[in-house]
């Protein structure tokens, strides 16, 4: 399996091994179609977030809850995304949205990567015209249970519980979408945003390790990571990845499921 991350000078060698993303959406609303319309890396396909990646939604589940084995092979056969295909992912936030591609397809078992550094980091033009591959075919397979984690481990697992969500969401100083503000007990914050330098690049892999050891993280301690939804949490699970710290599990349910669970604790502040 590749890596993880890859840069653009791998992306440019590879560039006819591989199908291209853009996985470009936005909490507040904004198009992430209208985005890709506006300028896209020659021939990358649309990948839309909540049609491809997630699961039907309600108060039980979560925003964005993974979708049925079954529906997400129907989604990339119909993105012309077949088995054995590689994947590249970008978006314009240094990997943070694309990684929810990324993580899914390598939970799996298949071959796929962030782009480093996203758009920016891509130093020739850009297309507009929209690029539909044919479709592939898709096999459905079920999501591993050893890379998942259910709302009810929480307050049991001895795994480190790592927060991606920025620190004021974290602190629970600002909720914009959930219904409470917080954050799950006992849960330590490494934003994932933290993990990019000033360019959306990720930070170098030794910088990496010692922020997540800084967070109680080792690679012999397993961690599962959450953040609003069951997106960014999947940046912090890559990065941990590859900075040689292991795979970690995701809650897909995230702080939009568990803040609107009555009856679970919520704490406020910085974990002393």
């Amino acid at each position: 399996m590749i890596e993880p991350v890859v840069p653009v000078s791998w992306l440019r060698e590879h560039r006819e091994e591989v199908i291209v993303a853009d996985v470009r959406w936005y909490l507040d609303g904004r198009s992430g179609r209208a985005a890709y319309d506006g300028g896209h890396l020659p021939g990358a396909i649309f990948v839309e977030l909540e049609e491809a990646l997630s699961g039907h939604a309600d108060e039980t589940t979560g925003r964005h809850p993974l979708p049925t084995p079954e529906a997400f092979a129907a989604a990339l056969s119909a993105l012309g995304i077949g088995d054995d295909a590689t994947v590249i992912a970008y978006d314009d936030e240094g990997g943070v949205i694309a990684a929810r591609l990324v993580w899914m397809l390598r939970a799996l078992g298949r071959d796929a990567a962030i782009l480093d550094g996203g758009i920016a980091a891509w130093d020739g033009p850009l297309e507009t015209e929209a690029t539909v591959l044919p479709a592939a075919a898709a096999t459905a397979a079920p999501w591993p249970d050893e890379l998942l984690a259910a709302i009810d481990e929480l307050a049991t697992t001895d795994a480190v519980i790592v927060d991606a969500r920025n620190g004021d969401r974290y602190r629970g100083e600002n909720e914009p979408v959930d219904p409470r503000a917080g954050h799950v007990p006992g849960a330590v914050s490494v934003p994932c945003r933290e993990n990019l330098d000033g360019s959306g690049r990720l930070l170098p892999r030794d910088e990496l390790r010692r922020r997540f050891e800084a967070a109680g993280v080792t690679a012999d301690r397993p961690v599962l990571s959450y953040c609003g939804s069951g997106v960014t949490a999947t940046h912090n699970l890559l990065t941990l990845e590859y900075a040689g710290l292991g795979r970690g599990r995701l809650y897909p349910g995230s702080w939009s499921q568990y803040s609107r669970a009555a009856g679970r604790p919520v704490e406020t502040g910085d974990r002393r």
